[in-house]
């Protein structure tokens, strides 16, 4: 909703008049035509699409799901529709719709979307599942850090440097102990030494935060580049070639039929991510600390009033931003990859960076955000293998179409910490 602010010609006083904004409704619209285009125009010659649920593996054993092609589709447009309209009838009557339209509506358009792009194939939704986890782990570990660092204050660009460091660090270490967990902790380590000089230049020296972050994400490119080339490649036996965390299958709960192998047949790393999810949640929003810190980044003026320090609550803060980042890191080449790679991250820093926009600098929201992120990049991939009648280009930028749409209809407006970005000088 647009607000705009008038004087009464009567009374003097200042009025609020409410705009309503049709940006919901309008995109649910063209949404639900291009569904039409899709499901009619560019009809699938199968009429059948067929959904996996069970892996071979499972004890408990699902029969495939056999949906009409068309009639699915037909259905589908059917309810975007509905929603559409229902927008427009709220909007109309001044209201703003709820966040479960949007939900619902993008949960239907991908269902039907799914079913028109895997007509004629047998696509794996369990598959869907354990990759959007796999792709999602490190987004969620930078997206924590990123909340956590934009909470107290500092706008944390640096995000993609602390996961590129965590990787190498993660890397050579393992390698050298046969210990992912020394790998583990080693990778944090070097997401607190990126951080803590983003913490020196941003809040001793009062850089640009910005810009800081950028170099400090160029200057660990550049070195751990060129230690890979000039160290690493001259010892791949010793230097990389990391022991991997096994996969720790959870009794029972990872025999449950499709969301069973995606969150309870995981590596160490996966189950430290959801602890962390929880404890930054309940944390920030249940304690003292994370009173403090956001008190700090919200008015640091006035928490130094009442005796915080507000210096040291941000160098500490971004410190511990760049621990769980670093965490991040160290799942590529501990719970993934396997072997470190120039510029492996591959952008995922910024990725987080976005998430934590989109999830309006909450640590629940922010996670919700980066599975998003990581379900659209896997669905491409699983898109390619069986074969989708979709152009290979449209498949490429799927993950930043379904980002978009997110941060257009989903999310809205959203406002940062007051004091993000704004160096702290005592007066």
């Amino acid at each position: 909703m647009t607000t705009t602010t008038t004087t009464s010609a009567v009374t003097d006083e200042p009025v609020t008049a409410i705009i309503p904004s049709w940006k919901t409704p309008i995109i649910l619209g063209v949404f639900t035509i291009l569904a039409f285009a899709l499901f009619v125009f560019a009809r699938r010659d199968s009429d059948e699409s067929t959904f996996r649920i069970s892996t071979p593996s499972d004890a408990i054993q699902v029969p495939e799901l056999v949906l009409p092609t068309f009639l699915t589709g037909m259905i589908v447009i059917a309810l975007l529709a509905v929603l559409a309209v229902f927008a427009t009838v709220v909007v109309a009557r001044g209201g703003k719709p709820r966040l479960w339209v949007s939900i619902v509506f993008a949960v239907l358009f991908l269902w039907g979307f799914l079913a028109w792009a895997g007509a004629g194939s047998s696509l794996p939704l369990y598959g869907l599942l354990v990759g959007t986890i796999t792709l999602s782990v490190p987004l969620i570990f930078g997206a924590l850090g990123g909340v956590i660092s934009e909470r107290v204050g500092v706008v944390n660009i640096a995000i993609e440097g602390q996961l590129l460091a965590g990787a190498f660090s993660s890397a050579v270490v393992a390698s050298i102990t046969k210990n992912p967990f020394a790998g583990l902790l080693a990778a944090g380590l070097a997401g607190v030494l990126v951080s803590m000089i983003l913490a020196a230049f941003a809040i001793k020296y009062l850089v640009d935060q910005v810009i800081v972050g950028v170099v400090i994400n160029v200057l660990v490119v550049g070195i751990t580049s060129f230690l890979y080339s000039q160290v690493l490649q001259d010892d791949v036996p010793l230097l990389n070639t990391p022991v991997k965390f096994d996969v720790i299958s959870i009794p029972l709960l990872s025999e449950i039929p499709l969301i069973g192998p995606a969150l309870f047949r995981q590596t160490f790393i996966v189950y430290l991510v959801y602890v962390a999810v929880a404890a930054v949640w309940f944390a920030m929003f249940k304690t003292k600390w994370g009173l403090r810190l956001r008190a700090v980044g919200e008015h640091p003026k006035a928490a130094d009033t009442v005796g915080i320090n507000v210096r040291a609550q941000r160098f500490w803060n971004v410190s511990l931003a760049g621990l769980i980042a670093g965490f991040g890191g160290a799942y590529f080449t501990l719970g993934s990859v396997g072997a470190f790679n120039k510029e492996m991250t591959a952008g995922a820093g910024f990725i987080a960076l976005a998430a934590v926009i989109f999830g309006k600098w909450d640590p629940i929201r922010a996670t919700l955000a980066a599975l998003l992120f990581g379900f659209a990049s896997n669905l491409q991939s699983v898109l390619g293998i069986i074969g989708s009648p979709v152009p290979s280009e449209f498949m490429l930028m799927l993950p930043y179409v379904v980002t978009i749409f997110a941060v257009a209809g989903l999310v809205g407006v959203s406002r940062g910490p007051a004091a993000s970005g704004k160096p702290y000088v005592k007066s």
